[in-house]
């Protein structure tokens, strides 16, 4: 049975994808002398929240998430932030290959959410691998990665932010259903604003005169 190890050695934005992309950079080792012919490899990302501290600002900004910092006790639960598959080719011994991850802004979304309320330092991941390998010297060997493959990375939150500016810069992202979109969209054609900027700066001020 091929032992295999893995370390990831960074992670970046890729300037160049058509949408928010992070690109983890995997070292993976197998026994030595063992001819791997390629390795179908899946990978589950989580956040791990309860391995960093938060400021007053952050803890705020992640209420809806975890709800108030004196239950965080309970409630600081892994968030679950990824499941991807690659290709990696034929090595021997050792090597260096990208992981990309292809990432949403969807404020609905968990993980969008944590890394948003984050003003600085690190995010810390759990990188779970599984797969089959390809195996052996003539012909081929089918083995399982196991399941219990994992790598702790801590990513600057920087990454994630340089990468959300490369997108949208100064905005953010609400996914809305249908009939609310229909409704907000009458709504900014009966005012005849120029923008859903507008129309939702409309809606606030009409709300803000309702509580005076």
């Amino acid at each position: 049975m091929t032992e295999f190890s893995f370390a990831c050695t960074g992670v970046r934005a890729d300037p160049y994808a058509a949408g928010p992309t992070l690109v983890f950079r995997l070292r993976i080792t197998a026994t030595p002398g063992t001819r791997v012919h390629a390795l179908a490899l899946r990978c589950q990302i989580r956040v791990e929240p309860a391995r960093r501290g938060y400021d007053d600002a952050e803890a705020a900004a992640l209420t809806d998430l975890f709800g108030e910092r004196s239950r965080w006790g309970n409630t600081l639960n892994p968030v679950q932030f990824a499941h991807v598959s690659t290709i990696v080719p034929g090595f021997t011994g050792e090597i260096e290959t990208d992981l990309t991850v292809p990432c949403t802004y969807d404020t609905d979304i968990a993980a969008s959410r944590y890394f948003r309320a984050l003003t600085g330092g690190e995010v810390p991941l759990l990188l779970l691998f599984s797969g089959t390998a390809f195996t052996g010297p003539g012909g081929f060997h089918v083995e399982p990665v196991p399941w219990d493959k994992e790598v702790a990375h801590r990513m600057p939150v920087k990454v994630w932010q340089e990468m959300i500016d490369q997108h949208f810069p100064g905005c953010g992202w609400i996914r809305l259903p249908d009939d609310t979109m229909d409704a907000l969209l009458a709504y900014r054609s009966r005012r005849a604003l120029p923008s859903w900027q507008a129309t939702v700066e409309s809606l606030l001020a009409t709300a803000a005169e309702d509580t005076r």
